[in-house]
């Protein structure tokens, strides 16, 4: 974790820049094809289809050749009941290459969503097993890019790629083929220009690889931005911040439209010049074939065929090229999910991991040390024992490692050193569903999802029934408030209930806990973020909650704490006080100060 960022709590986001590795085409495309393996019968099917297109496209410039012979024939006559039966032809020829182009691309648009949506799933999956840490140090919205625009991106690719590199390689096989037969010393002609195309596409994708790559970061970055002053748009405009937030973001839009630009002029060079080679191709093959069909070599329909099979063959190598540069936008996309997908996982659960059922809530920490960053301890040495349905209070200044003791607890993080026990057996020894579970947590910025008020409480417990979800907002205080919205518990609440105030966003929390009935239970900041009479509401149902289940409390309003059992105050990362609120206000050290400074900044604020 970089420094001067302070503590990760539960609900921050750190401000760390996108991964970067890098570029591996190979890999990333063997990759990829583990996710398209999986749908190796429908491209099967597909390949098929495109098989029998293509032979039957082959039969289109023969066809030409004969009627164009037809036309101008023997002495000059022509043959009307051939062209006919021609025309026919070519019309079937053109139809049925609709019909199974259409086909082609109706099942290749199932299989490219599968296959997205697999690696879609993959991705959000992993981002479920990530530890805390990762989101502690990178942007929610670079993130969040990764998981939109960058699947977008490898979806763009499969569906336009796939089908055109099967087709375009079976194509040219059969151009080819068909050409050699034709003529082959005619072949060698409309081949000097394939040289050509290779050299051109190898330049201009090589550039457009690194630009691609970069406009995929740079889009991260804008996506990141963005959402971070939506997400904190109240602090934007209260200090006045509008301005600054623009130039922000007119930085890094810049930067994204340098390299859009540049992507875009690389990429677009491509088929201009490929036009320009593909004419002398022609004009190469107009002057061999009109030598040879001077000296009776060859017959003008031949001539008129084999410019068909030469476009024929020319285009899906065209095609390739700006198929390979779409494939380094896309390949872009998927190597940024797969860094994502390659991040460290939080630590598996031991092979003989317990599942902790019914914990009795006493918990140890035993010479505990820890530290974001090796270098960096924040805890030294910590040692305590709280007692089973005892109260515990943490105290002292921001960076302490307050917040730090309980992620050791709920394992956000693993120990450095030392270990914590709960009834006696190692955290490490619990299964982190099962030891997660015997938590309640409630957060000075709790979260709400967008949904209902019932659905929102439910997030305790999924299979509570609405009677035991009202009882828990009876027992949390807040029934009352709820019951005066206009569609009580099936009131839809916006992003984080930004349609609540924040003392009912607090109450909801304090709800969904009471319903989970935890065993132990975690109050970060819960009452510091709201107003008096709120506050009074929050403090009777946590009271309510704290009965008869070990109680961990964070709080800096030390009036809230006074009746807890244990009060310890944390300064460096070390315990430097603890005991009852009255013995450490008769030991007149560091609390005693702290809680005389609260004293006389209140009475200050009652006076004015």
């Amino acid at each position: 974790m970089p420094s001067g960022l302070g503590r990760p709590g539960f609900a921050r986001a750190g401000r760390g820049g996108p991964v970067q590795k890098p570029k591996n085409l190979k890999g990333t495309l063997k990759r990829l094809w583990l996710y398209i393996g999986t749908e190796k019968r429908w491209l099967s099917v597909i390949f098929g289809v495109i098989l029998i297109d293509s032979v039957l496209t082959l039969f289109g410039p023969y066809l030409i050749g004969l009627a164009v012979d037809a036309i101008g024939g023997k002495a000059g006559h022509v043959q009307f009941g051939l062209l006919h039966m021609l025309l026919i032809g070519l019309a079937c020829v053109y139809v049925g290459d609709a019909i199974l182009t259409f086909g082609q691309g109706w099942m290749m648009a199932g299989v490219s969503q599968r296959i997205v949506a697999k690696l879609r799933y993959a991705l959000y999956t992993k981002l479920q097993k990530l530890p805390l840490s990762y989101f502690d140090t990178h942007r929610h919205g670079e993130v969040m890019s990764r998981l939109s625009n960058d699947i977008d991106n490898v979806s763009q690719t499969l569906s336009q790629a796939t089908a055109q590199l099967m087709s375009g390689v079976v194509a040219i096989g059969g151009s080819l083929a068909m050409m050699i037969w034709l003529s082959p010393l005619l072949t060698l002609a409309s081949l000097i220009t394939v040289p050509l195309v290779m050299l051109l596409a190898r330049t201009i994708t090589k550039r457009t690889s690194i630009l691609f790559k970069e406009q995929q970061v740079q889009l991260g970055q804008l996506n990141g931005h963005v959402e971070e002053t939506i997400s904190g748009m109240e602090m934007v405009k209260a200090f006045n911040h509008e301005q600054k937030a623009i130039h922000e973001f007119e930085e890094v839009n810049e930067k994204l439209y340098r390299v859009g630009v540049k992507a875009q002029i690389w990429s677009g060079f491509l088929m201009p010049i490929m036009g320009v080679i593909n004419n002398i191709g022609f004009a190469a093959i107009a002057l061999a074939g009109g030598a040879m069909a001077a000296n009776g070599m060859i017959t003008v329909g031949v001539i008129a065929s084999f410019i068909s099979y030469s476009r024929q063959f020319v285009r899906p190598l065209n095609d390739i090229a700006n198929i390979y540069n779409v494939l380094q936008s896309g390949v872009a996309g998927a190597e940024r999910v797969f860094e994502v997908i390659d991040e460290s996982e939080e630590t598996e659960d031991a092979p003989d991991a317990k599942e902790m059922s019914e914990p009795k809530g006493e918990v140890v920490f035993d010479r505990v040390s820890f530290g974001y960053r090796p270098e960096a301890p924040i805890l030294k040495n910590i040692s305590f024992v709280a007692r089973e349905g005892t109260s515990t209070a943490f105290v002292g200044p921001t960076g302490a490692g307050k917040t730090t003791i309980i992620n050791l607890l709920t394992r956000f993080y693993d120990v450095t050193e030392g270990r914590i026990t709960i009834d006696g057996e190692d955290i490490r020894r619990y299964s982190r569903d099962s030891l997660r579970k015997g938590f309640g947590i409630v957060l000075q910025d709790t979260y709400l999802f967008s949904g209902t008020i019932k659905e929102n409480i439910k997030y305790g417990r999924q299979d509570a029934t609405d009677e035991e979800v009202e009882a828990a907002a009876v027992l949390a205080n807040a029934d009352a408030f709820i019951k005066r919205l206009p569609r009580k518990y099936d009131t839809m609440l916006s992003e984080n209930g930004g349609n609540l105030s924040q003392g009912q966003r607090q109450l909801l929390a304090s709800a969904r806990v009471m319903l989970a009935q935890p065993s132990i239970l975690i109050l970060d900041e819960a009452t510091s973020s709201i107003d008096t009479r709120t506050e009074v509401h929050i403090q009777e149902a946590l009271l309510r909650m704290m009965q008869g289940r070990t109680s961990f409390i964070i709080a800096h309003r030390l009036n809230t704490i006074r009746e807890a059992d244990t009060i310890m105050v944390i300064d460096g990362g070390e315990i430097v006080e603890q005991g009852s609120h009255e013995q450490l206000m008769a030991q007149k050290g560091i609390y005693y100060d702290m809680f005389y400074k609260q004293l006389q900044q209140t009475e200050r604020k009652a006076a004015t």
